[in-house]
């Protein structure tokens, strides 16, 4: 069983590394040349993406050699209305993160499975060592000399016997209530 999300994992992190990612671009932001050959003042911006080095990340270097055709003779008028900037960005760093995290997600998701496995085992420990009371108001009874007298099994009979008592208060109430239709004092 996890061996299949095993495999799972594995092939999500062979393809995400097996990716192609560029990690230092140039990206501008300019009006779209109708807006410019029109002389109106439009909304509509277009985004140029290029890999090119950090000196040439401007409208000369990105978006001339694109759009030259298009707005020839105007260029003057075209590229100040541009805004490039240069970003340099780790993705290692950015996939190491992320597999960070889904390990921890997986961790945290194999512990849970091991307490939803372990609480049976502790609550059968528990119910096999304890042996109802009759007189449900003696407190002195739960550290009797009937049960061990170890730190752990001594606190473990305490909160297990705490918790059987409420669940019987808990069902005599309800019994009173929709049954006999009285209240407990």
């Amino acid at each position: 069983m996890y061996l299949k999300y095993i495999l799972i994992f594995l092939s999500g992190v062979i393809i995400v590394t097996g990716q192609s990612y560029e990690d230092k671009r140039c990206k501008c932001v300019c009006p779209s040349p109708a807006a410019v050959l029109n002389n109106t003042a439009g909304s509509d911006r277009r985004l140029y993406i290029a890999n090119v080095p950090p000196n040439k990340c401007n409208c000369d270097g990105v978006i001339l050699p694109r759009v030259g055709a298009d707005i020839k003779g105007r260029e003057q008028e075209f590229c100040p209305r541009c805004e490039c900037k240069y970003e340099n960005r780790n993705t290692t760093i950015i996939k190491v993160v992320v597999i960070i995290v889904i390990w921890v997600i997986m961790l945290l998701v194999v512990y849970m499975g091991f307490l939803i496995c372990l609480d049976p085992l502790i609550n059968k420990r528990a119910k096999a060592s304890y042996q109802e009371h009759t007189n449900e108001d003696d407190e002195s009874t739960v550290g009797g000399p009937s049960q061990p007298m170890g730190a752990r099994g001594n606190v473990l009979n305490r909160v297990t016997h705490q918790q059987d008592k409420w669940k019987r208060q808990v069902r005599e109430q309800r019994r009173n209530i929709y049954d006999r239709h009285t209240m407990l004092n």
